[in-house]
């Protein structure tokens, strides 16, 4: 048990017989009355985000948590199967628990957040930047680069992103998965 004192991001904790983890956290001490602490919490099984606020000194249950470095292998109808880049034990992980499914590729290396009390997977994170293909895109116009128009592109994995008019087919682009944006293009 720890209290709220302790609280930070990314903390993981048990909260309504549910793992949550802390998204954002803020300590209020205001003039009149007692402190306490209004945190953003999302949880690590349905992805749902909620507001609490505890007060100070309120006692907490703190997840311990464990980051495993895996490859992505392949998809099919059970699920995204990973395997140790350690061990090579296989696993296999319920789409629910990935944020940006779309943007995984085959052979990414993903970081994998274990409960390590009951050994169950929490939630799958994606690095912060993917390099992917571009398979198809409209052609851009020459000359239409006036304003920072966009245009709809289908990556290598399926998801479609905006992307500025003189991307081509065939390019590699490098896109943020936390917004799914565009960032630049990387030469080949």
């Amino acid at each position: 048990m720890a209290n709220t004192s302790e609280i930070k991001n990314g903390l993981c904790l048990n909260f309504n017989n549910d793992v949550w983890s802390v998204v954002e956290f803020l300590h209020v001490k205001p003039g009149k009355g007692p402190a306490f602490v209004r945190c953003k919490l999302k949880s690590m099984t349905s992805g749902k985000v909620v507001d609490n606020t505890w007060p100070s000194s309120h006692k907490i249950d703190v997840v311990r948590v464990e980051r495993r470095k895996f490859q992505f292998l392949y998809q099919d109808d059970m699920g995204y199967h990973f395997m140790n880049n350690e061990t090579y034990d296989q696993t296999m992980i319920d789409p629910k628990l990935l944020e940006k499914p779309e943007l995984i590729k085959e052979g990414s290396d993903v970081d994998i957040l274990f409960d390590s009390e009951k050994d169950m997977p929490l939630t799958v994170e994606l690095p912060q930047y993917m390099v992917l293909q571009v398979t198809y895109t409209e052609p851009g116009l020459k000359g239409d680069t006036a304003t920072n128009a966009k245009k709809p592109a289908k990556l290598e994995t399926g998801a479609e992103v905006q992307v500025p008019l003189f991307i081509n087919e065939g390019d590699l682009i490098k896109i943020e998965t936390a917004t799914s944006n565009y960032v630049e293009r990387v030469k080949k």
